[in-house]
């Protein structure tokens, strides 16, 4: 069974090389929640990301579950049945089929036999159901486009079935259809499944409308963290990225929208939020 548990980085520095590009960043992904990471390129985001996936060791600060449990006291096994991650990319491997690399999600789980998961077929068959790609469950993954390998690679992290799910850039690579049926299931997950969802993305859009918190990282530094409307200020994004951005509601939709204005990027002006 899923255990219902949070994760939070507190404090945390992180650099490359001896180059600190994350500092004293401080950010929880709680369980049923989805929390969105938002910032310019070279921001830190993805980099933070990974701290909290324990990939990338940090120079200070700590990454511990809500339960108290520190990420650096579990086994990789341990941790890998708390935490899964779909990276910005992965290896794509030769002649292997979708539904063995989506197996591999199961790992955490098995010993030295596939009979040591009993779970494992039916995780993996749901996992591939809800992602959209059981149709090419025989095909190679090597033959596939690359929104489709983004979906399978998803279905890999949904068979791990853990209680903290981390993205990072996940609609790279999606037509407009899977991404918003990929924001769907994230808040699926959350509101269903009291899964802790933290996700890294580039459209303020998207993230408004599927984060329950956003924390936005300017320079290496969480600059805002709060709700949608508490973040997205018209002039802290607009001094963060650099760029005129307004903010409003969208009069179609009624939601929370961001607009960046440019001399040919002009679109009809948003209700003041």
């Amino acid at each position: 069974m899923r255990e219902s548990v949070g994760l939070r980085g507190v404090g945390l520095g992180l650099g490359y090389s001896g180059r600190l590009v994350v500092d004293g960043a401080s950010v929880s992904v709680e369980p049923a929640s989805v929390t969105a990471l938002v910032g310019p390129n070279g921001s830190g985001k993805s980099t933070l990301l990974r701290a909290l996936a324990r990939l990338h060791q940090p120079e200070s600060g700590e990454v511990a579950f809500t339960d108290g449990t520190t990420a650096a006291g579990l086994s990789a096994k341990e941790f890998a049945r708390k935490v899964t991650l779909l990276a910005q990319s992965r290896p794509t491997p030769n002649g292997v089929s979708v539904r063995d690399v989506v197996g591999y999600g199961r790992h955490p789980y098995r010993g030295r036999w596939r009979n040591d998961d009993p779970e494992g077929n039916a995780a993996i068959t749901h996992a591939m159901d809800v992602t959209g790609v059981a149709s090419m469950a025989e095909r190679a993954v090597d033959e596939l486009s690359g929104g489709e390998l983004q979906r399978v690679w998803l279905a890999t992290c949904l068979a791990q079935d853990t209680g903290v799910l981390l993205l990072d850039e996940p609609t790279t690579f999606l037509d407009l259809r899977y991404q918003v049926e990929l924001l769907d299931l994230m808040r699926d997950l959350a509101d269903e499944h009291g899964v802790a969802v933290g996700v890294v993305l580039h459209d303020l859009n998207q993230a408004a409308a599927v984060a329950d918190r956003i924390a936005l990282l300017d320079q290496g530094r969480i600059r805002a963290t709060g709700t949608p409307v508490e973040v997205l200020q018209a002039d802290v994004l607009s001094e963060t990225y650099g760029i005129r951005i307004d903010v409003g509601t969208d009069p179609a939709t009624g939601l929370l929208s961001t607009q960046p204005v440019g001399r040919h990027l002009q679109r009809p002006a948003l209700q003041p939020s």
